[in-house]
């Protein structure tokens, strides 16, 4: 938890608050845009939105706050050795600076809790917008690039033994915790603001552009639902082979992947339901991490580089992505990334030339002596 060494006072904590609230503003009102249009789309198709994902997503982020809690507790706990354990983190726990932090950044928790759910609904609803017609293409797209070959056959060799795939199926599933812990870091951790700004706005447009707009564009369903959905069989021997590894070691995808498809079966519109492949959102925000991290820390932002080419390795390993779904995908996030800094100039710009006009009219209206 990141705290104040020298803390502000309560008109200076309340200043501070008013100012970062009002760079932040283009997420808060691009982010209610987008949930906006999001609804209204979603009703124009005759579907009923509904709370139980925003209640869903609050209930996982509150789970991470009391994990985080409990693991600051004992850090500090065994780091300090205080007499009184209790009155020790009651002192923490309440402490005005650790609180000013914690005001400054629920409101893009708040943004991340009630926008993102949204996005889910679409995914799920793509089915009613675009036919999944582009599947073909993005094999023959693969096919071009590894010369004839589909991507995952020129990794097999080497990723090919069940205990590999079982440790990539891991590591595909604990990109879960960026979407939690990580979106708590950048709210609450001191940084750079146009950085902070920056990465949420991208991680929002994101959802929307990427996983929104693009998939419901180029509407496909990957690899590992091709035959149950599509009735093509072109990728029977990887799921032969995923299937085969099943048996000797758990690969935890499987099962997610059976789920989807029972969702899709149902028609479900649940958080984390909804089938797509292009592109693939999973490498598009590894990727996002890799970009602001390594802005933070260069070690850091080496783990984060190689976390997001195993996350596209795995997409494809694990028949979730053909490969060109993670190359669109991180080209789609340097546009984004960009445009995001481009928003934030131009909004910091207007505050500036609306700062400095009201410090004119200021000046002019001060009575000549």
């Amino acid at each position: 938890m990141d705290t104040v060494a020298n803390p502000p006072s309560k008109s200076e904590a309340a200043k501070n608050l008013a100012m970062r609230l009002l760079g932040e503003m283009p997420i808060y009102l691009i982010g209610v845009a987008i949930m906006a249009l999001c609804i209204g789309i979603l009703l124009a198709q005759g579907v009923s939105p509904s709370v139980s994902g925003v209640i869903e997503n609050a209930r996982i982020f509150g789970l991470f706050v009391l994990i985080l809690v409990a693991f600051d507790a004992a850090w500090q706990l065994n780091r300090n050795r205080p007499k009184s354990p209790t009155s020790f983190l009651k002192e923490r726990y309440t402490a005005k600076p650790l609180w000013h932090v914690i005001s400054s950044g629920l409101p893009l928790m708040a943004i991340a809790i009630v926008v993102l759910p949204f996005f889910s609904k679409m995914k799920s609803a793509i089915p009613l917008f675009n036919e999944y017609t582009w599947d073909q293409t993005f094999i023959e797209w693969d096919r071009a690039i590894f010369f004839g070959y589909d991507a995952w056959e020129v990794m097999q060799p080497v990723l090919g033994f069940p205990i590999v795939t079982a440790f990539l199926a891991f590591l595909y599933h604990i990109w879960f915790l960026l979407l939690y812990p990580g979106v708590m870091f950048f709210a609450f951790y001191r940084m750079d603001s146009q950085l902070r700004r920056q990465f949420f706005l991208t991680y929002m447009l994101s959802w929307s552009l990427i996983g929104g707009a693009m998939a419901t564009w180029l509407a496909s369903v990957g690899p590992v639902f091709l035959e149950p959905m599509l009735g093509n069989a072109h990728f029977a021997p990887q799921m032969d082979y995923l299937n085969a590894a099943n048996e000797q070691i758990p690969i935890m995808t499987l099962r997610v992947q059976g789920l989807l498809l029972e969702w899709h079966g149902a028609s479900s519109s649940g958080l984390g339901s909804g089938i797509t492949a292009m592109p693939s959102m999973h490498c598009a925000i590894a990727f996002i991490y890799w970009l602001a991290v390594r802005q933070i820390h260069k070690g850091w932002g080496m783990f984060f580089g190689a976390f997001f080419i195993i996350t596209w390795i795995s997409s494809v390993h694990l028949a979730y992505h053909y490969a060109v779904d993670g190359l669109v995908s991180m080209i789609a996030v340097v546009a984004i990334w960009w445009a995001a800094k481009f928003i934030i100039a131009a909004w910091d710009g207007f505050l500036a030339r609306r700062s400095e006009t009201q410090a004119t009219l200021r000046t002019n209206t001060v009575p000549a002596e």
